[in-house]
């Protein structure tokens, strides 16, 4: 096999990689730019391509299909980025990522704490030396009801991340797992936004997910509710969220990640001016994070996203089945 890889980081991603050619025996090249009409040339000759987290529509597809690719792979768990239906046509397989939740989760946990601590404010004051108290407080997280919006691989470690710190902990997810009963109750999502003094979001970037929080969820939380998110910006309909932080409704947000983020993360924009306004309103509040979808990245993480798209693109040029293939 021979494989291509688009925005691969040579601080990290390359060596692993390398060091899974040598094991395995194939050949790689490899690009930090993202894959685009533009570029996609650079995978001729190519079997395989692996990407992060950027489009793939059809055309591009399309594209890599002519010059022979016939597998692909995200380095992601999600795939909702892939035009999954257009690959089929075009006769690529589609492969995706899987790495430990501990890493995510104990994201999550760390934001939730920064939000109820009111870290970026606190922070923001000692830069300019105010080390004042007033408009500091905050809040233990034991006084709290978090609401866990999923419960796969990783909410479920957030559940037993959150079980440790002695908080009432509630629950919403189409199929409740049997090993929570006990330590988390199970509700609907209405009565767990009703209750919830952190909502903690971990549900799939299905379309049918899309803006599952919006204006009229937001209304039924709790004032000064808490909001985190560390799994799809989609999740969240940002203009609800910017009208629900600047009337008070949401006492504050602590978000891995937003919607229209493609374009940004992963990549050093320092000197451009970015078209992306709600992510800049967002930013200017004292009271809301924003971090650059980076609660996956550890090393254990990156060990396992090259590794489990190597085994896939492997198997797709062996006509062999993969765990990791996106059915």
């Amino acid at each position: 096999m021979k494989l291509f890889a688009y925005s691969l980081r040579p601080h990290d991603e390359l060596p692993v990689l390398q060091r899974l050619a040598d094991e395995r025996g194939f050949e790689f090249g490899w690009t930090s730019e993202y894959p685009t009409m533009d570029n996609a040339g650079l995978a001729q000759g190519y079997d395989a391509v692996t990407i992060i987290t950027n489009p793939m529509p059809s055309e591009l597809l399309a594209r890599y299909a002519e010059l022979g690719v016939r597998g692909l792979a995200t380095r992601s768990i999600g795939f909702d980025h892939i035009d999954l239906d257009a690959a089929r046509s075009l006769g690529i397989r589609v492969g995706h990522a899987s790495y430990p939740p501990a890493g995510v989760a104990d994201y999550t946990v760390m934001l939730t704490l920064m939000a109820l601590r009111k870290a970026k404010l606190v922070d923001i004051a000692s830069s300019y030396q105010d080390f004042g108290l007033r408009g500091k407080i905050g809040r233990s997280l034991n006084t709290c009801t978090v609401g866990v919006v999923g419960t796969g691989a990783i909410g479920e470690a957030v559940c037993e991340r959150l079980v440790g710190f002695g908080c009432r902990i509630v629950a919403c997810d189409p199929y409740p797992k049997d090993r929570l009963r006990g330590r988390v109750e199970y509700l609907e999502l209405d009565e767990l936004l009703a209750c919830a003094d952190v909502v903690t979001l971990h549900a799939p970037g299905l379309p049918e997910n899309e803006h599952m929080i919006g204006a009229e969820q937001f209304a039924r939380m709790k004032d000064g509710v808490v909001i985190v998110n560390a799994a799809r910006g989609a999740l969240i309909d940002t203009a609800a969220l910017i009208d629900a932080v600047e009337s008070g409704k949401v006492g504050a947000a602590a978000l891995d990640t937003i919607e229209a983020e493609a374009g940004l993360y992963y990549l050093d924009r320092s000197r451009d001016v970015l078209p992306n306004r709600d992510r800049a309103i967002l930013m200017s509040f004292p009271n809301v994070i924003v971090t650059p979808h980076m609660a996956f990245y550890t090393e254990e993480a990156v060990e396992h996203m090259m590794g489990s798209n190597v085994e896939a693109l492997l198997a797709f040029d062996a006509g062999e089945e993969s765990r990791f293939e996106v059915k």
